[in-house]
């Protein structure tokens, strides 16, 4: 990750049409875990950021997070936030004990690893969840909709769904459901990204600054539909990212864990 890009996410965060948005596809898809992760479930975020979304979780869920970065300028915004249990690490060589979370939560954090190279952070998160815990993985999606903003960033790779998921079951983790988002604006980032970009020689610069609130609105309302969409296990087959939910089979007899559709 850029460090640069923690301050534009610290300043729009809260409000930006697509941070909110994601929170709302991400909480539909937590909602319907709530049974089998009760509040102070042991949960980690694999590259917390600025720390945001672990504090949103924790007052929604109740959940004990670890959140774990790489970078001390997220971990800086993280602690200023009040979230407590922060790690500075890299997610390929976790300083944790194996099978110790009952959740993991990861997102837009492997595609910042050269293509090849997410395998050790995927054993790692593998390794460190407890049998029958939960993956909550997001990263971006299909290269045609690389955009400068990617690059601003510094994103070295995204993925198909069929290359995620087989990344994912190399590990060990059952897949459980696996879907594109950020789909129903992807015709206008395609015009954007490969046309509008590439004409005007736009610099790479971010993504998450501020827009008219009006064009907030519109493009919010995009990824509220979404939500309800994904978060009754149905799916989309293209968009700009992807949200993955696996599971690392339990090692004991009895009960079935129940599968997502």
């Amino acid at each position: 990750m850029n460090p640069a890009e923690f301050d534009f996410i610290a300043t729009s965060e809260e409000k930006f049409w697509w941070y909110r948005g994601m929170r709302s596809i991400m909480f539909r898809l937590f909602d319907v875990m709530r049974d089998q992760l009760p509040p102070a479930s042991f949960v980690l975020e694999a590259g917390c950021g600025t720390g945001f979304f672990a504090k949103a979780m924790v007052e929604r869920y109740g959940w004990q997070i670890i959140a774990a970065d790489l970078g001390s300028e997220g971990l800086a915004y993280a602690q200023s936030l009040g979230v407590a249990d922060l790690l500075q690490c890299n997610i390929s060589d976790l300083p944790l004990l194996s099978d110790c979370f009952d959740a993991i939560v990861s997102m837009d954090v492997i595609v910042h690893f050269p293509e090849g190279e997410e395998t050790n952070s995927l054993a790692e998160l593998f390794r460190v969840l407890k049998p029958g815990g939960h993956l909550f993985l997001r990263v971006s999606a299909l290269d045609i909709l690389r955009s400068k903003h990617s690059i601003y960033v510094l994103e070295r790779q995204r993925f198909t769904r069929n290359r995620l998921i087989q990344a994912v079951q190399k590990q060990g983790f059952q897949v459980d459901w696996c879907s594109y988002a950020n789909s129903l604006l992807s015709p206008v980032a395609f015009v954007k990204f490969r046309i509008v970009e590439p004409l005007t020689r736009s610099e790479a610069t971010s993504g998450v600054k501020p827009v008219a609130p009006w064009l907030d609105n519109i493009l919010h309302a995009a990824l509220k539909i979404e939500a309800n969409w994904l978060g009754k296990r149905r799916q989309f087959p293209v968009g700009q990212s992807l949200i993955l939910i696996a599971r690392k089979p339990s090692k004991f007899a009895g009960s079935p864990i129940p599968s997502i559709p």
